[in-house]
């Protein structure tokens, strides 16, 4: 919808919508019919709404796609009550027991007129009138069939379509379609439902909040982008990172997922992040809070980084695990390889490692802990590179507890899925959740993996 509102504005070109709302790949069916009704609409002032949702390929979905749509138009009824809405749908939705009776138990008293367009078994019977040409003929007291081509007609502009589709020469991989993908499967493997039309223990309409996917052929264009669009610089620091290491990044306040390549082990992470965002709304920010104390905003980086870990690793369980062992072998980095790779001292490095270990005691034996400790203070502390570092080394190794976890059983799905739905912005959220993952994760008695040599 925000695409058609910048286009509506005069913000971005025909061409830039056509290619932005992935017409081609989605429809593919001649782009110049279309534009010339959008163009129509703006002229005259209308308001346009985006109405349909994925996935428009698969018919068992039929039945959600016209709820989802039902929802849509009631809630454009209560904004605009006055309005005539004109809904535009393919000819599946409107048969009788699919949008319009949906649309009926939503809008019980709204009068709703259904006009249906070349039906092959209404042309054949009225072609029999004895009154010559038949422009429309009324089905029942709400429905209505016009004629403006012959079954041969309509079928041979079809052939025509399917032709070229045939003959286009192979373009670009669709990125956009493997990714969503990838969000419809962590969605059913977390039981979110992508269309529900309620926040709470479910994102609303998932569906409506999947991330536009913009391809770049080099990191350099898509920092570039980044810059152009007005990116926090935090973020760029971070979708810098992921892109370098992976091939892609989710930015959260554009919504988008930026990519320069494909591979699965790069696109885990960026869309389990994704989803915890779309969980997260409206609440979400972009960005960590100015008003959140230090430990808040600790804890609430580190649980976003877990959380997206443990998504990635659902996604891609050949993810690289992040143990405690790995800790130690920190401590052996050459002292010239630390300083040239970092803009951090020798000595903070090595007090960034004895805090993470510490930490790892004190989450473990906080009964112990009449206070907080020093060292563990001073960690939460951190900012820039110091805090990145520890948050996501803490994190990494929260979500592959998690994982593991979860795949043994020791941690239910619904456990797992309430950790999405936190709001970590608020006090004492994260760090409750922090806490709550380890008591969990580290009960006595139960085994804990061992790291692979």
């Amino acid at each position: 919808q925000h695409i058609l509102d910048e286009w509506l504005a005069g913000d971005i070109t025909d061409e830039e919508l056509r290619e932005r709302i992935r017409f081609d790949a989605e429809w593919g069916y001649d782009w110049n019919p279309y534009l010339d009704l959008l163009r129509r609409a703006r002229a005259a002032g209308a308001r346009l709404h985006g109405l349909d949702c994925m996935p428009r390929g698969d018919l068992r979905r039929i039945g959600a796609r016209d709820r989802h749509a039902a929802t849509k138009i009631s809630e454009l009824r209560a904004e605009f009550p006055d309005a005539r809405i004109i809904v535009l749908f393919g000819e599946s939705h409107l048969a009788p027991e699919h949008l319009p009776a949906a649309l009926h138990s939503l809008l019980p008293s709204e009068k709703a007129v259904t006009v249906l367009q070349n039906v092959d078994a209404l042309y054949w019977r009225a072609s029999g009138e004895p009154h010559g040409n038949v422009a429309a003929v009324r089905v029942s007291e709400r429905m209505l069939c016009v004629f403006n081509a012959t079954p041969l007609e309509k079928y041979e502009s079809y052939r025509m379509c399917i032709d070229r589709w045939t003959r286009m020469p192979s373009e670009r991989p669709d990125f956009a379609s493997s990714i969503y993908n990838l969000v419809g499967a962590l969605a059913r493997a977390l039981n979110i439902n992508p269309y529900s039309p309620q926040n709470g223990t479910q994102p609303r309409f998932l569906v409506d909040q999947l991330p536009e996917v913009y391809r770049r052929p080099s990191l350099e264009s898509a920092l570039r982008l980044l810059d152009r669009k007005g990116v926090a610089a935090e973020e760029v620091a971070a979708a810098e990172d992921a892109m370098a290491s992976g091939g892609m990044a989710y930015i959260a306040s554009l919504n988008v997922i930026l990519t320069t390549g494909w591979e699965l082990s790069g696109a885990a992470e960026p869309v389990a992040r994704f989803v915890h965002a779309a969980c997260r709304r409206p609440a979400c920010s972009t960005l960590l809070s100015a008003d959140l104390s230090p430990d808040d905003r600790f804890y609430s980086r580190v649980m976003e980084i877990a959380i997206a870990d443990f998504g990635a690793r659902v996604l891609y369980p050949a993810r690289p695990a992040v143990r405690e062992s790995d800790l130690y072998s920190l401590y052996a980095a050459p002292r010239e390889a630390i300083e040239e790779k970092s803009i951090l001292s020798y000595r903070d490095y090595m007090r960034m490692i004895d805090f993470l270990v510490f930490h790892r005691d004190y989450e473990r034996n906080l009964r112990k802990y009449w206070e907080t400790p020093p060292l563990i203070l001073e960690g939460r502390n951190y900012t820039g590179e110091r805090f990145e570092f520890v948050a996501r080394q803490l994190g990494q190794m929260l979500g592959t507890e998690l994982y593991d976890a979860y795949i043994s059983g020791a941690v239910p799905r619904r456990f797992v899925r309430s950790l999405l739905f936190r709001k970590l912005e608020k006090p004492e959220v994260a760090r409750v959740g922090y806490f709550s993952i380890v008591r969990r994760t580290r009960r006595p008695g139960r085994r804990q993996p061992q790291a692979a040599f």
